[in-house]
């Protein structure tokens, strides 16, 4: 069951840079006054974009694969966890996102709109933690 291992293993990337952002990086950022902080989250997001949205995309469809392969529903649960962040991202956050990458003068506004972002992105820490836990209840159960 070597996709289910992968499945596991991409959701915990994703779940680790996404927690790490939430605890370290952003906290770190919003110290560093208005103009910089929007400076650093605009310069870091595209990168930290494309590495999350793969992870959980692998992820998402590795667990499908084990799913299909094994027939026990904590891979699928696992799979649709992890893939929530992508409409969650889409629906919710890319506005936010857009909002950042368009200021042109950073202020209270912009530092009111990192802090949404940043409340916001912990629910994708949030839906990759239950996913690592769907994807692992099965295990510990011997399925």
């Amino acid at each position: 069951m070597l996709s289910g291992s992968l499945a596991i293993v991409a959701a915990a990337l994703f779940t680790g840079a996404a927690l790490y952002i939430n605890v370290a990086e952003h906290p770190a950022r919003m110290t560093l006054g208005d103009a910089s902080s929007l400076a650093q989250w605009q310069s870091s997001y595209s990168r930290g974009f494309a590495m999350q949205a793969s992870l959980a995309l692998a992820s998402a469809l590795l667990g499908l694969l084990t799913y299909w392969q094994t027939d026990v529903i904590g891979w699928f649960v696992g799979s649709c966890l992890i893939f929530a962040n992508w409409p969650y991202t889409l629906i919710l956050i890319l506005p936010v996102n857009k909002r950042l990458q368009a200021v042109e003068q950073p202020g209270t506004e912009s530092s009111r709109l990192l802090e949404t972002w940043a409340r916001l992105h912990a629910v994708r820490t949030v839906l990759g933690v239950l996913a690592i836990a769907a994807y692992l209840l099965p295990l510990s159960l011997g399925s």
